[in-house]
């Protein structure tokens, strides 16, 4: 019987790492500092970690003492704020758009798709 590696976790998915911080809350970051956040309990932290991961278990590894969540990172957006710079307003028009229609249901909707 021939035995075979595993695959490495690079390349299977993305690397999430999960701890606690000083705080008692959960925390959960991927290795690029990209992704990641706070959470109450530990299930809740696992589950967010399967999804962003696309359910690979073996990618997940659990960080021994205090783990705090690390924000200091910028995205490339702030770093370059020529990266389309109206998204953030498109995103407010729609949103407000289906706000109004959500609260008011009987009112024609006013968002427009990409194809009006």
């Amino acid at each position: 019987m021939k035995h075979s590696e595993p695959p490495s976790l690079e390349a299977c998915a993305k690397v999430f790492l999960i701890g606690k911080n000083s705080r008692g809350n959960w925390v959960v970051q991927d290795q690029q500092q990209m992704c990641g956040g706070l959470f109450v309990d530990r299930t809740q932290a696992l589950r967010f970690a399967m999804f962003e991961n696309g359910r690979h278990p073996e990618a997940i590894m659990m960080v021994p003492g205090v783990f705090e969540l690390d924000t200091s990172r910028k995205s490339a957006a702030v770093q370059n704020p020529s990266l389309n710079t109206d998204a953030p307003r498109e995103r407010r028009g729609r949103l407000m758009s289906f706000l109004s229609f959500l609260f008011n249901p009987f009112a024609a909707p006013v968002w427009k798709g990409p194809h009006d």
